[in-house]
C-alpha cells in the first residue's frame, strides 16, 4: 500500500494577491465577449421563438377557430410545454448554448428556468430535489412579478378612486 505525505516545499511561499493583481489574473483567465455576435445570435433566434408563437396563434385562431384570448393562452401554455420537453431532452441547453438570451428572455425561458433544476436534483427525491428545488432561478422573478403587479393594482385602484 502506497501512503503519501504532504511535502511542503520551502522555496514556495503561498501569497495573496492584491487585488490588482487578482483583477489581472481574472481578465486573463477570462477571454472577451464577442459581444455583437451575442447580440445578433440572441435577436435571431428570439425572433425564431416569437415568430414560432405567432405561427401557433395564427394556426390556433384559424384551426381551432379560438377566440384572440384563448388563442393566446393556448400558445402560452404551447411554449411552455415545448420549453420543458425540450429541457428534458437535454436540446434546450444546446440551442441556448448558441442563441444566448435569445432563449432566455421569451416564455421558453421560463419552462427552461424551472424544468432544468427540477431534472438536476432529481436524485435528492421528489420533496427535497424536485420540490424544493425547482424554483430556485425562478423563485425570485416569480416574487418580484407578484409583487411588482400587487403593487401596480394598487396603486391603480386609488387611482380609479379620485
Amino acid at each position: 500500500m502506497l501512503v503519501r505525505k504532504n511535502i511542503i516545499r520551502k522555496d514556495v511561499f503561498l501569497v495573496k494577491p492584491t487585488s490588482d493583481e487578482y483583477s489581472k489574473m481574472s481578465n486573463d483567465a477570462s477571454p472577451d465577449s464577442p459581444i455583437m455576435k451575442n447580440i445578433f445570435m440572441a435577436f435571431i433566434f428570439g425572433g425564431i421563438i416569437c415568430c414560432f408563437g405567432q405561427f401557433l396563434m395564427n394556426f390556433s385562431q384559424s384551426y381551432f377557430h379560438l377566440n384572440l384570448k384563448d388563442a393566446r393562452a393556448a400558445v402560452s401554455v404551447a411554449l411552455v410545454g415545448i420549453g420543458a420537453l425540450l429541457t428534458a431532452l437535454r436540446i434546450y441547453d444546446k440551442i441556448a448554448k448558441h442563441a444566448g438570451a435569445g432563449t432566455l428572455v421569451p416564455i421558453t425561458g421560463f419552462a427552461n428556468s424551472i424544468v432544468a433544476p427540477a431534472i438536476e436534483f432529481k436524485s435528492e427525491g421528489h420533496v427535497m430535489g424536485v420540490g424544493a428545488k425547482m424554483f430556485i432561478i425562478a423563485g425570485p422573478v416569480l416574487v418580484f412579478g407578484v409583487t411588482a403587479s400587487v403593487i401596480y393594482g394598487f396603486a391603480l385602484w386609488i387611482f380609479k378612486l379620485f
